[in-house]
């Protein structure tokens, strides 16, 4: 059902296009938006630095995907610790606690929402950008690999999750904005934790359905809403790594390893959180390595992720 679902939905994203290039006449868009604040909600993928500290490699460079997007509308976006309207928070989980570490305190893309909402109001000249499902999809690979879950039963919870994280969009458009950029899981077959546990087929199939299940709920958001695919950017990528410039995709670049339970895929394991310029592999270029942990990516990986989405967001508005 899912399958037939999704080419729908995907048919509909086409047709949605086709009448974007036709309302601006011929096959190319002059990008007529001109957001004046970009508010953003999520987890380590699009976390700012809420505590202080981002997923990936903390050398004081641009290193999160949503900075490169608001940087290119020449906007600044920071964490809420610091007053900012970046809402995204280091391993949160789309509606469900704990977080994809076990701690319950972190607020959910939802209540990140609630947050947002109990004190402000979207406007029309706002670029809301929403990215979930990594943890959730952590979450379940994780349960799976532990023996404590059946991957049915954990496909079922990523395919609510994704349902989960559309609702929280559909929140924010009803509420007013007319711009807002949703990004899914990136296919989690292809990280190095998916190298590392041989389980690519297990994480590439969770990420999947969490998506599949994403998209299908936003069929009728073509107009607010834009999907920006970070599994077809990352798959790309991991499949042609030299073409962009990059030459390890299978290993982390940090040597930071949390003795606890990090980013959710294990104890003693890297967490890039933890990652400065000097926890690094011993002649690595950080420019060239693709992954800082297992899961997120090195700053120039967010920075390439940004290059696409904002290339993606000025083509549709």
């Amino acid at each position: 059902m899912v399958s037939k679902l999704l080419r729908r939905a995907l048919l509909l994203a086409v047709g949605a296009s086709a009448l974007v290039l036709a309302a601006c006449g011929g096959g190319s868009v002059a990008s007529q938006f001109t957001p004046t604040r970009v508010v953003a909600f999520g987890d380590a993928m699009a976390d700012l630095g809420q505590n202080g500290r981002r997923y990936t490699i903390n050398d004081g460079s641009v290193g999160n995907w949503t900075e490169v997007v608001a940087l290119s509308y020449l906007l600044n976006v920071t964490p809420t610790t610091t007053g900012g309207f970046s809402y995204a928070t280091g391993n949160a989980r789309v509606v469900a606690k704990p977080d994809a570490a076990g701690n319950s305190a972190t607020r959910t893309v939802s209540e990140q929402i609630d947050a947002f909402l109990a004190t402000n109001k979207p406007t029309i000249t706002d670029l809301v950008l929403i990215h979930g499902g990594t943890s959730d999809v952590i979450v379940q690979g994780q349960a799976v690999l532990a023996g404590t879950q059946t991957e049915d039963a954990a496909v079922a919870a990523v395919e609510q999750a994704g349902r989960d994280l559309a609702a929280q969009v559909r929140r924010m458009v009803d509420a007013g904005a007319n711009h807002v950029v949703v990004v899914g899981s990136y296919n989690l077959g292809r990280s190095v934790w998916a190298f590392e546990t041989k389980q690519a087929a297990l994480l590439q199939r969770l990420s999947g359905r969490f998506n599949d299940n994403l998209l299908v709920q936003l069929v009728d958001l073509g107009g607010s809403a834009l999907y920006v695919d970070p599994a077809l950017y990352f798959n790309l990528v991991t499949s042609s790594p030299s073409s962009y410039g990059i030459t390890n995709v299978t290993n982390t670049i940090c040597t930071s390893v949390d003795p606890g339970p990090g980013i959710g895929t294990g104890v003693g394991q890297v967490n890039s959180n933890l990652c400065t310029g000097e926890t690094l592999a011993v002649g690595s270029d950080r420019n060239s390595w693709l992954f800082a942990d297992r899961v997120y990516p090195t700053p120039r990986g967010q920075q390439m992720f940004g290059e696409y989405a904002t290339n993606r967001i000025r083509d549709r508005w």
